[in-house]
């Protein structure tokens, strides 16, 4: 949504053709992010029509773009909507989101985080690549005006630069320590961009911004991405015999794309059995930051 239709006081209304379907997307985003929670009566038509400087027909509209999505209820011109008990696609026929490649799930479900006014992300995996990809979209939108969260934390644990890596691996020969290096430079390049990326959001919108690193004992076979306390996303790196010339020399090593590694999501709301995993996934994450993990410097 442009910035300039967030919030009226005082601007003409506007006519755009398209004003219905991008209100229903900003509520959307925020309902399933949990700023609108579960039982939670939306804000009234009125106050909808001058947040987005829109006219009530648009914003009646939008509601009941969402009451046919199943995320809304009690749509009427009487009375403010209600977000429904089991919003999202839990509540669709078809089912839970299936799984996706990393790049094509990651950066939906990482945008729709950024609507929250505490925005708190967890990662664990080979390097960062993914997630500083991921954060892209959410930056641009607060750049633009689009999204303001008020603090912004991201924890992130890499493997240590001081073990022996499962993987990436030479298939026989030793490879001197090419891929480690490889992988070294990479890990600490895109976490340093991460990094950057995230703190330079306190000088130009005053946001609170708290990026911390640690370092894993061991080589990660999983990704793990929990987001604002509520959702868990997984994938397995699942390794392949590779053929590549790495600085001029031709190696053969086993070696997983996390990008296109198939992230499966799970939601709090989703049942049980979702609510489960979250948890357990987030005291996971919690045992290893405050225990066998150490602190991590990204240097050469």
């Amino acid at each position: 949504m442009d910035p300039e239709h967030a919030s009226v006081s005082g601007r003409t209304r506007s006519h755009r053709p398209h004003a219905s379907r991008d209100i229903a997307d900003e509520l959307r985003t925020r309902i399933r992010s949990g700023v609108l929670r579960a039982g939670q009566r939306m804000p009234t038509q009125a106050e909808l029509a001058d947040e987005f400087g829109v006219e009530r027909g648009a914003v009646r509209q939008a509601l009941r773009i969402l009451q046919s999505e199943r995320l809304l209820t009690n749509v009427s011109k009487g009375s403010p909507a209600t977000v429904a008990a089991v919003p999202g696609p839990v509540s669709s026929p078809v089912g839970p989101a299936p799984p996706q490649p990393t790049m094509a799930g990651l950066a939906p479900r990482i945008a729709d985080a950024f609507a929250a006014p505490h925005v708190r992300i967890d990662a664990l995996c080979l390097t960062a690549v993914s997630l500083t990809l991921a954060i892209g979209e959410p930056l641009r939108q607060i750049h633009a005006g689009r999204r303001k969260p008020a603090k912004i934390d991201v924890r992130v644990l890499l493997p240590s630069r001081d073990i022996d890596l499962a993987f990436p691996a030479p298939v026989s020969a030793d490879d001197g320590g090419l891929l480690h290096r490889r992988w070294l430079a990479q890990r600490n390049a895109q976490g340093q961009v991460l990094r950057q990326n995230l703190l330079a959001l306190y000088a130009t919108h005053g946001v609170d911004v708290r990026v911390s690193f640690r370092a894993l004992p061991f080589t990660p076979p999983v990704k793990l991405y929990l987001l604002n306390g509520s959702e868990a996303l997984f994938a397995y790196y699942t390794l392949k015999r590779r053929e590549r010339e790495i600085e001029q020399a031709h190696l053969e090593l086993y070696d997983a794309d996390g990008t296109r590694s198939m992230l499966f999501a799970f939601e709090q709301r989703a049942g049980r059995r979702d609510a489960a995993f979250v948890e357990e996934s987030r005291l996971w994450f919690e045992a290893l930051w405050e225990t066998i993990s150490s602190d991590l410097l990204l240097s050469p």
